[in-house]
């Protein structure tokens, strides 16, 4: 399957802003987008004093962009999560962003064992998670309220998963929509998301406005 494998911190480079895509390092001083705050490219040093006004298209692609990249999604594989989002009822916008956060390897990021969505999606292929007494390794799998997400029990004796619970308390808070036991590594989701518990800087009304032209 075809992923975008370059600089990481292009991509916050690119938007603008930070989507903390490396994890710990996005908190450090180590930061490219901190040392180099603006477009990547021969002329992005330029770009930034010379900014023009951006048409109602290049918002709403850039809105777009940033979504597919803090969730690690490809552009076939967002449009239909968009087009799933479109069928179900309420509001298309939010419907989108709860699909995504019912993805397994977010939902893994959303635990804290994992510093960044890249590193959870790595850690379900390898197989070290199951859901419901499955070996699940499917990083889009969603999960849907009752699932138990937990560390499948070889890899416990992993050196990675005996430490990381020294580092959860450096992770931001597990959200609400989630119940998590850190002694047992095992979660439960509680019920589905909704927009508050998304802590994103993301406007999904422009994704809609996108995809609706």
């Amino acid at each position: 399957m075809a992923r975008y494998t370059g600089p990481v911190c292009k991509l916050c480079r690119r938007e603008g802003e930070k989507l903390f895509l490396k994890g710990d390092r996005c908190f450090t001083p180590k930061c490219s987008f901190e040392r180099r705050p603006y477009p990547p490219g021969q002329h992005g040093q330029e770009a930034q004093y010379h900014r023009t006004r951006a048409s109602d298209y290049a918002l709403q692609l850039r809105e777009k962009q940033k979504a597919r990249r803090i969730y690690g999604v490809l552009e076939r594989q967002f449009r239909r999560y968009f087009k799933e989002a479109l069928r179900r009822p309420g509001l298309t916008g939010e419907n989108l962003l709860v699909i995504l956060e019912r993805r397994l390897d977010n939902v893994v990021y959303r635990l804290g064992l994992a510093a960044s969505r890249a590193q959870a999606r790595q850690l379900v292929q390898h197989g070290h998670f199951v859901v419901n007494g499955r070996r699940t390794n499917i990083p889009s799998f969603l999960v849907r309220p009752g699932d138990v997400i937990e560390v499948r029990e070889g890899s416990r004796k992993r050196a990675y998963f005996k430490e990381v619970r020294d580092y959860l308390h450096d992770r931001p808070p597990v959200p609400d929509w989630l119940r998590f036991d850190s002694n047992a590594l095992r979660a439960e989701v509680l019920r589905l998301p909704k927009r508050e518990d998304i802590d994103l800087p993301l406007n999904e009304q422009l994704i809609v406005e996108y995809y609706s032209r």
